[in-house]
């Protein structure tokens, strides 16, 4: 009975400092979670950034787009200057009296025969 007595007293005197460092790991889980944790400070900051990279990413779409319908609005009101210029690269059309000089495609690796050269894919 008195070992009892003994345990119960060092329970009893030591309780307060118990209470403390249960405390105390509690608050370190909870701080390892806030911080770590699947909607913690480190996901969130990450979360952040893409949407700031996403945001940018909407802001060169929507200057593409305005380029484009600023393209297209010239293409219906037949504005000729357009109309010529589509003409000239997309079908080729050249003026009576003009000369157009083409470039030539690259050349294959002279070293390979033609056939490897263009199934190889670059690693």
């Amino acid at each position: 009975m008195s070992s009892t007595r003994i345990a119960g007293g060092w329970f009893f005197a030591m309780r307060r400092v118990l209470a403390t460092i249960c405390i105390g790991l509690l608050a370190v889980l909870i701080g390892y979670k806030v911080v770590f944790g699947p909607n913690g400070m480190k996901v969130w900051e990450a979360k952040r950034i893409e949407v700031e990279r996403l945001q940018q990413e909407i802001e060169v779409e929507k200057t593409k787009h305005e380029q484009l319908q600023h393209h297209v609005d010239l293409l219906q009101r037949a504005d000729p200057s357009t109309i010529e210029k589509e003409a000239r690269e997309q079908l080729g059309f050249v003026k009576p009296g003009e000369h157009v000089l083409y470039e030539p495609p690259p050349k294959s690796d002279q070293k390979q025969p033609p056939s490897v050269a263009e199934n190889e894919s670059p690693k």
